[in-house]
């Protein structure tokens, strides 16, 4: 398990389905899109699979010559249809402060489009000290380190890897598409089943680093 060096506290976050419940507005984003294309896209089943950049999952859905035009077409749509309805999952403010209250720094490291990542946690009034888009799996690893991030937090198996790849202590919560037994093969150093958990386990995390 990685241990902690001494400087200050630093976690990052994973953004979908690990600090919030992305699902409802990314489902009208792509009906709207698919209205407009008039491709069908099967949202449910998009909104099942969230994790990989926009561009993976439009290539099920148009042709591969099409996809950076209709993911930036995506992007232009997103904030109209995605930010109200997206709620903050339980224990992701609570997870925020906590880090903070022990004079930490957060980090949100995403695969969402920067600017749409900053629009939901500003609609959400969640306050990382900085945010990074565009980043998947291992490519994570590369904000992390720059931020000196000790631990990093998400939903998914490509969370885990990119973790792991920075040399930080892996947290995976099992409310986004991965359960615990898909993180635990990962190499996911502790498993939690929600960020409601978060806030004591912080505590004990600090006491074994003290």
């Amino acid at each position: 398990m990685p241990s902690r060096p001494p400087r200050p506290l630093t976690v990052g976050f994973d953004l979908d389905m690990t600090l919030i419940d992305s699902r409802p507005g990314i489902k009208a984003t792509y009906l709207a899109l698919s209205a407009e294309t008039g491709t069908p896209i099967d949202a449910d089943l998009v909104v099942s699979r969230l994790g990989p950049p926009v561009e993976d999952e439009l290539g099920n859905w148009f042709p591969a010559e099409s996809v950076p035009a209709v993911a930036d077409r995506y992007r232009a749509l997103y904030p109209a249809y995605a930010i109200a309805p997206t709620p903050a999952l339980p224990g992701a403010r609570e997870s925020v402060e906590a880090i903070r209250a022990r004079g930490g720094r957060t980090v949100v490291v995403t695969a969402k489009y920067g600017p749409s990542a900053e629009l939901h946690l500003a609609h959400l009034g969640i306050e990382p000290d900085a945010v990074i888009g565009g980043l998947w799996a291992e490519a994570k690893a590369r904000a992390l380190r720059e931020h000196g991030a000790h631990v990093y937090v998400g939903d998914h198996t490509g969370d885990v890897r990119g973790a792991r790849t920075a040399g930080a202590l892996s947290v995976g919560v099992t409310t986004g598409p991965c359960d615990a037994r898909e993180l635990r093969e990962e190499g996911a150093d502790v498993i939690l089943p929600s960020l409601t958990d978060f806030p004591a386990w912080l505590k004990t995390y600090e006491a074994q680093a003290r």
